[in-house]
């Protein structure tokens, strides 16, 4: 096997090379004079190097400077090893900043005699660090700023809701409690159209009433602090549905829920998820001979995804779109009651978890809910 011989580097080689890096390479005695200087330097700071060689920094540069940069050597020569420093040299367009090494050279003896510095500019990217410093301070007021506004503009509409159902109730309880008046005392006089007419006020004034509760619930659903803890859905849903089988006791449903439907969530703000949803099973299953509402858990991606299905009136999917927008009812009043606002809320709720919900339904087939309370995998649909 046969070897080549080393080719010897003399000083020419290596003073080529040093001339066609872009670097700024220089080498300066103990005394911090000038020994070399490559092409880089003679280029920026516009000296032949057989001009520089025997000065000191302080020849070359403002003092402050020249001291940094006498400081930075003597660093070098102080630790016997190389230094990282960020430096400043004067450029045509200004200051501009270096990432610098410094190594010390010794002797046979060991003892130090020079110190070599390789400097590379970082000034392009130092200022877009700084552009991006002073972005980032202006989208920071912008955002703090915006926030007190949209701050400023919650206090405004909580106090503009709660003032507005206040207003209201005061008008709805007097069309309510009159009309009953009248029903009671005025029954002899009023014939039996005169009476389903103050019967249609009473149901109207109930609505209005149900919708000034289901608005707030909205708002507080939309605005209220989002408090997370360890949530029991299972206790939850149970509870909600012993409510909905007291409200009418001569109804039979058979609720099935599970245990161990747990999620990170405000429980409060879930309770009324798992109100509305159950409500509609609910409801949408009166005319349903044997009702059954089931909940239900399954992972999607290692997320938690809950339905509600039911087995009861069911809905067109070309309307699922719109379900969740306020006020929206895919059945008529006279068939099931509603201010079309409940899924709304809920809608609300699960987003503001950082949820999703959807919806799958079939006229006369029952309808199911699914949603998570975290972020679930894009495409996931009821099964």
């Amino acid at each position: 096997m046969s070897t080549r011989p080393l080719v010897e580097v003399g000083p020419e080689q290596l003073m080529a090379l040093i001339d066609h890096t872009s670097a700024v390479i220089y080498m300066r005695d103990a005394e911090g004079r000038y020994l070399l200087v490559n092409r880089e330097y003679e280029r920026l700071f516009r000296l032949r190097r057989e001009d520089i060689v025997g000065l000191t920094d302080h020849d070359l540069f403002p003092e402050p400077l020249a001291d940094e940069f006498r400081h930075n050597d003597l660093e070098a020569f102080a630790r016997g090893e190389p230094v990282k420093v960020e430096e400043q040299a004067p450029g045509d367009d200004g200051l501009h900043t270096y990432i610098t090494v410094k190594f010390p050279l010794a002797d046979s003896e060991g003892k130090a005699y020079a110190v070599c510095g390789i400097s590379t500019d970082i000034t392009e990217r130092k200022r877009a660090e700084e552009e991006v410093r002073l972005l980032n301070e202006e989208l920071e007021l912008r955002v703090e700023q915006r926030t007190a506004q949209l701050e400023a503009s919650t206090r405004e509409l909580d106090a503009f809701a709660y003032s507005v159902s206040h207003d209201l109730r005061a008008p709805l309880r007097s069309l309510e409690g009159f009309s009953q008046v009248l029903l009671e005392d005025y029954a002899g006089v009023l014939d039996a159209e005169g009476q389903r007419y103050l019967s249609r006020i009473q149901a109207n004034a109930e609505r209005m009433a149900q919708m000034i509760d289901d608005l707030l619930h909205l708002s507080r659903a939309t605005r209220s602090e989002l408090r997370r803890e360890r949530t029991d859905l299972s206790g939850l849903a149970r509870e909600v549905a012993e409510e909905l089988l007291a409200s009418d006791p001569l109804r039979t449903v058979v609720f099935d829920i599970p245990d161990g439907l747990e999620a990170m969530g405000d429980p409060h703000l879930i309770r009324l998820v798992l109100q509305n949803l159950l409500g509609n099973a609910y409801k949408f299953t009166s005319y349903e001979p044997e009702p059954r509402i089931t909940m239900s858990v399954s992972l999607k991606d290692d997320v938690a995804v809950f339905t509600v299905r039911d087995n009861g009136a069911g809905f067109e999917m070309r309307h699922a779109h719109k379900m969740f927008d306020p006020f929206q009812r895919l059945h008529a009043q006279s068939e099931f009651e509603g201010t079309g606002i409940g899924l709304a809320i809920v809608h609300r709720i699960v987003t503001r978890h950082g949820g999703q919900i959807c919806a799958a339904g079939e006229p006369g087939q029952g309808a199911a809910f699914s949603f998570s309370l975290s972020p679930a995998p894009d495409g996931w649909t009821i099964r």
